[in-house]
């Protein structure tokens, strides 16, 4: 969303200024796409984790200009709430052992964190929803004290000019309302960014798109909310109705949510910045001093600043990048479809599974998108962040009959996908050892049908079994994660329930 947003008002004439200056970044971005002018191939991709900061007790610590300060890294910045950080890890080019090594600069920097964290008497977890987390925690006063964030909320909640309702009905039913979007920080998500060529951008979005429910199956971590359990992956509604800015009036209307997950296949990265613009208002119309087509007129590569400010505050779980590196344009496909957690290892099998699925199902001479309805990929999303490792997806027919069917996805990825991603990891250049190792996690989960959702869900039954009482079972399920979490053994090894107690003498 910019890291130099300024809080202030906005007038009619800031709208009107913002929504011709969008228009010209459009053209610029039309431009630079008919004159080639992007960055060749370069196989880059990169990591973003978002984390929680939470006590020994396991519940939320608002202290993260704290932690910060004595973290003094730029790899580590703020997010929206005060008990959240983020972890940003350098562009790295896929193959050879680079998700080992990814994996080692991921422990050496989250040990060091957690070390720096300590000194206020928190700790860092890596889960999609704290499970602990109260909706007393979830309040503007407890947002980042950033303006980027405060200007955010405030443009939110105008947008929407009334509480917004959060409605989620899963094993059981939550319903509030909040005042903010703070409800969002709740969310912490893995980012994984993958560099591409205009000319790859559609195939590779599409894929990704077509295996996003794949992806939560397999990788849900976040089945409960404010003490109620959900959906074994409840982010995604949660993130849609905390951020939805559209009153009752205009959803019975058919306006779009700004967080979506899109309604067709696309044939270029133009198709989805263009929809973001004929689609969603801008929320922060603030307008740079650069002419983009001026800029273009003169050989130079615009910076696009309104465009990639808008592009920032339409969350698609699959967001199209136009960045600047070296003084060369480039896109990138983010995938946003993750949930944190639950160890550095599995985090990276995920990471593993996601590029080397998505080269594979990109180079397929009969793809993936072309036999499979948009409708069953956003409905595979649904059902997958409901049921997790137990969802059922549509998925093309193999064979020359065509249609699709309907299979377990612990089926479809033990039988079809995994060797894809393997393929596909391969053709990335990826050793063997690498490729076995993070792909072996995978078809774990899928043997044993266990994730991080799975074990979270499991743990607290067990306590409640065992005669606590609703809120001390959600504190000793997230205190035996982060202890389980920092061990480092991937979670389909997680034994549920709770360590028996020593007895003493």
């Amino acid at each position: 969303m910019g890291e130099k947003v300024v809080a202030g008002r906005f007038d009619l004439s800031d709208r009107q200024r913002y929504r011709d200056k969008l228009r010209r970044c459009l053209t610029g971005l039309e431009r630079l796409l008919a004159e080639q002018r992007f960055d060749r191939p370069q196989n880059l991709m990169g990591l973003e984790i978002e984390l929680n900061l939470v006590g020994t007790d396991g519940m939320p610590r608002m202290l993260n200009g704290e932690v910060l300060e004595r973290i003094a890294s730029r790899d580590f910045q703020t997010e929206l709430a005060m008990f959240n950080l983020e972890v940003n890890i350098a562009p790295h080019r896929l193959g050879g052992r680079v998700f080992d090594r990814l994996a080692e600069e991921l422990r050496t920097s989250l040990a060091y964190a957690d070390r720096k964290a300590g000194e206020v008497d928190a700790g860092i977890v890596m889960i999609g929803i704290l499970p602990t987390l109260d909706r007393d925690d979830l309040v503007s006063s407890n947002l980042s004290d950033v303006d980027r964030y405060t200007l955010l909320n405030d443009q939110i909640v105008a947008a929407r000019g009334e509480d917004f309702v959060l409605d989620i009905d899963g094993v059981e039913r939550l319903t509030c309302t909040s005042k903010s979007i703070a409800p969002e920080a709740a969310c912490t998500s893995v980012q994984l960014h993958l560099q591409v060529t205009p000319g790859r951008f559609a195939d590779v979005w599409n894929a990704a798109q077509a295996v996003a429910g794949v992806q939560i199956a397999v990788g849900a971590n976040s089945p409960f909310l404010f003490g109620r359990e959900l959906w074994c992956e409840s982010r995604p509604p949660l993130f849609q109705q905390s951020t939805d800015t559209r009153p009752p009036e205009l959803q019975a209307q058919g306006v779009r949510p700004r967080t979506w997950f899109g309604e067709r296949w696309i044939s270029s990265a133009y198709d989805l910045f263009e929809e973001n613009l004929r689609y969603f208002p801008a929320l922060l119309p603030i307008c740079d001093e650069e002419d983009p087509l001026q800029v273009l007129d003169q050989g130079g590569v615009p910076s696009l600043a309104e465009l990639v400010l808008h592009n920032g505050t339409v969350y698609r779980w699959n967001r199209p990048v136009y960045g600047i590196a070296d003084g060369v344009p480039h896109l990138r496909v983010e995938n946003r479809v993750l949930p944190a957690g639950p160890t550095i290892t599995d985090v990276i099998a995920n990471a593993a599974f996601y590029y080397g699925l998505v080269r594979a199902l990109a180079e397929e001479p009969r793809p993936v998108w072309s036999r499979l309805p948009f409708e069953a990929a956003a409905a595979n999303f649904d059902a997958a962040c409901r049921y997790g490792i137990d969802a059922r997806m549509v998925w093309p027919r193999r064979g020359r009959h065509g249609g699709t069917v309907e299979v377990d996805a612990v089926t479809l990825v033990r039988d079809e996908l995994l060797p894809l991603a393997d393929a596909g990891l391969a053709g990335w250049g990826v050793e063997p050892a690498d490729r076995d190792l993070y792909l072996g996690v995978i078809e774990e989960r899928c043997r044993r049908r266990a994730n991080g959702a799975s074990w979270q869900a499991a743990t607290f039954h067990r306590a409640r079994e065992a005669g606590l009482s609703r809120d001390a079972a959600l504190a000793a399920t997230t205190r035996r994660y982060s202890e389980l979490m920092r061990q480092g053994e991937p979670v389909h090894t997680w034994p549920v329930g709770l360590p028996e107690p020593v007895p003493l003498g």
